[in-house]
């Protein structure tokens, strides 16, 4: 557009603009703007009305100042100080609650364990509601739940009360409490916006178990440790993190639930560790669609199998590779990390029942858990820096190229399965030996795990399975082959699960 023909434009708008204000303006302006004065009799009577009449928002306020009120008394601020090498003194500022236990007499401070990790009891400062300072008699920290334990000595304490995180809904109101920014006697209100957040990366810390309440209650750097409060003045969480792209916060917050900090307490306190059980199997985290549907699954929920070690609780009940976990104990599983905090927090020597997916039908499975601590060494996962373990058949493989080929005495265009190791217990133990190829299971070619697995798959409901087995050695050139019969029914018999 030219310049000339712009400002035409631009004037004949303006134009229209002016004519239309004149006609319609000054009504409807006037109308917009003007409001009754309020006289002192009425303003008077609005008064009267609001104090005497009880709403349902005066109502809830009255209830949180209610909760407040007697909840703010067990909330402690902490300081900490302690050297990080390379970097001299580290401060580190957070919230706490007083709590009782079941397990031993006094009080105790409950917080996050990195807001007092590694750092000298006489280095660390708790301040009280009333401005008193105190340090902690004695501390005991479980990193992989980031919950911490503080025992402390004063008179005139007043300890919170344990909430049921278990029985909060989305949708429930929640009061977050601590020192945000060291702004002590902090209060912020908001509802459980999620439950069960897990795979949160926090920081550098590695926590295990994680099973957060999520939570758009204020929580800022200084709030970690903190209690969060449901609306019956009880603590149903611990403020832990926050995710924000600000470093404040962005209306996303995360608290470790009350069920799992109550556990960790009174184990921390009974036995100075928190006791984890254990059923001896690898998970796979890459659970997706595709392999739910190779496994006839209609949709990815529960978690998939993807190694039983020996000798292990998993092993002792019957698990296999390639089932995938569905409920545990009458819970439903939705991935491996639920699973992992289901099993870990679960009493050790529980005999429990698991329904497991195996060959496009349910099956249930009883197992008993195990203390992890207490595991024979014979029951780890193997360490293999090469191979793929294949426990259903009691071998351990991997992919012939033409590089091994050539090294193992076979023709260097053989393709298939190298065999690196025979477990002597399985069926196949007496059949197969160590630089072995399977070259095909039935009529199937396989070279890689994934052309095994299909394979396995596909004759899943036979049960006798041939294999083409290619054998090689420096005087034959690798040019033997064999056919070798595996019966899986006696896999059940072998203990190889």
């Amino acid at each position: 557009m030219r310049p000339s023909s712009s400002v035409l434009l631009c004037g004949g708008t303006l134009v229209v603009g002016l004519v239309l204000g004149a006609g319609f303006g000054s009504q409807s302006f006037h109308r917009s703007v003007h409001a009754e004065p309020l006289d002192s009799t009425t303003s008077e009577r609005l008064y009267r009305e609001l104090s005497q009449e009880g709403s349902s928002f005066q109502e809830g306020s009255n209830l949180l100042a209610k909760i407040a009120t007697v909840s703010t008394p067990a909330v402690v601020h902490i300081q900490s100080e302690r050297k990080v090498p390379g970097r001299g003194k580290e401060e580190e500022t957070g919230s706490g609650v007083i709590m009782n236990s079941v397990k031993s007499p006094g009080f105790f401070v409950v917080t996050n364990a990195h807001v007092v990790d590694k750092t000298p009891l006489e280095s660390i400062s708790i301040q009280l509601h009333d401005g008193r300072q105190l340090q902690p008699e004695r501390i005991w920290a479980d990193p992989q739940t980031d919950v911490a334990v503080l025992r402390i000595s004063a008179s005139n304490l007043s300890a919170a009360k344990w909430g049921d995180s278990q029985k909060l809904d989305i949708g429930h109101m929640v009061l977050a409490m601590g020192s945000p920014f060291g702004l002590s006697r902090s209060v912020t209100f908001g509802i459980i916006s999620a439950k069960g957040r897990r795979q949160l990366k926090l920081g550098q810390s590695e926590v295990l178990n994680q099973d957060f309440l999520q939570t758009d209650a204020a929580i800022n750097p200084g709030n970690s440790g903190g209690p969060l409060v449901d609306m019956q003045g009880r603590v149903v969480g611990i403020n832990t993190a926050i995710a924000s792209s600000s470093g404040g916060n962005e209306g996303i917050g995360f608290s470790i639930p009350s069920h799992l900090v109550q556990r960790v307490m009174e184990q921390l306190l009974e036995h100075g560790v928190v006791t984890r059980a254990w059923i001896g199997v690898k998970l796979d985290d890459k659970f997706d669609s595709k392999a739910a549907t190779r496994l006839k699954l209609d949709r990815v929920h529960g978690t998939r199998v993807s190694e039983v070690f020996p000798n292990s609780p998993a092993g002792k009940a019957g698990l296999q590779a390639d089932d995938v976990i569905l409920n545990f104990d009458t819970t439903d599983v939705q991935d491996h990390d639920h699973l992992i905090n289901l099993v870990s927090l679960s009493p050790i020597g529980k005999r429990i029942q698991m329904v497991v997916w195996r060959g496009g039908k349910r099956v249930n499975l009883f197992i008993v858990l195990a203390d992890r601590s207490e595991l024979p060494a014979n029951s780890e996962a193997p360490k293999q820096e090469f191979g793929v373990p294949v426990r259903t058949m009691g071998l351990t493989v991997h992919p012939l190229d033409a590089d091994l080929a050539d090294q193992l005495g076979h023709v260097n265009t053989t393709r298939g399965l190298l065999i690196l190791s025979v477990d002597r217990n399985s069926p196949l133990g007496k059949r197969l030996q160590p630089n072995d190829v399977i070259k095909a299971v039935g009529r199937t070619p396989v070279a890689s795990m994934d052309d095994l697995n299909r394979a396995l798959e596909a004759s899943s409901k036979r049960d006798s399975i041939v294999l083409r087995i290619h054998r090689g050695d420096e005087s034959n050139a690798g040019l033997l082959e064999q056919l070798v019969v595996w019966k899986r029914s006696q896999i059940g018999e072998s203990g190889d699960r």
